[in-house]
């Protein structure tokens, strides 16, 4: 039984050492993620399309409030909306759930319209979680280094801009996301 045991350990945590980890490289640090490949597969693959496009380059998180989440993946500094793919299916029944330091996709009303944006959730948010309020919002990754880059990013001073609320008045800009 034992052995049984071990075995099982050892082969779950060689798992998660094949997940595919992405550096989100930003002007206020680096967030090191792990991305849920298994269990949001046609997710991840739409996200690391746009990384290995460099989509992500240049644009920034246009949406952030301390206590809740930040968002970006969809617009440059001076708030110009980027071109983005079809939207994809949702996979928010994933058994994930959108706790403090996880990645999720962000969307319209309709859940089948995600494309490129997506948020980090500053704070545990079981509302947004399938079943809770109906369709929830997919998770498809978390962080693993850079919690303190998150903070330091919903720290920011915020006000709106046009149509748009809760941007941060300094942008906070993607340089870039790659695969580690």
């Amino acid at each position: 039984m034992k052995q049984l045991i071990c075995f099982l350990f050892i082969t779950l945590s060689s798992l998660s050492a094949f997940a595919t980890q992405v550096n989100i490289t930003t002007n206020l640090g680096n967030i090191e993620v792990e991305l849920y490949d298994n269990e949001s597969p046609i997710t991840v693959q739409n996200f690391l399309t746009y990384v290995d496009e460099g989509y992500y380059s240049g644009t920034i998180f246009h949406r952030v409030m301390s206590g809740f989440m930040i968002q970006g993946g969809g617009f440059t500094k001076d708030l110009a909306q980027k071109k983005s793919k079809k939207p994809i299916p949702y996979e928010g029944q994933n058994g994930l759930f959108n706790d403090r330091g996880t990645l999720a996709m962000a969307r319209t009303s309709n859940p089948n319209s995600a494309t490129s944006q997506f948020f980090i959730n500053h704070v545990s948010n079981p509302f947004l979680n399938h079943g809770v309020n109906g369709y929830g919002y997919t998770v498809f990754g978390k962080v693993l280094n850079g919690m303190d880059v998150v903070d330091k990013i919903a720290a920011q001073r915020t006000g709106n801009v046009g149509p748009y609320q809760n941007v941060p008045q300094t942008p906070v800009i993607i340089e870039s996301i790659t695969r580690n």
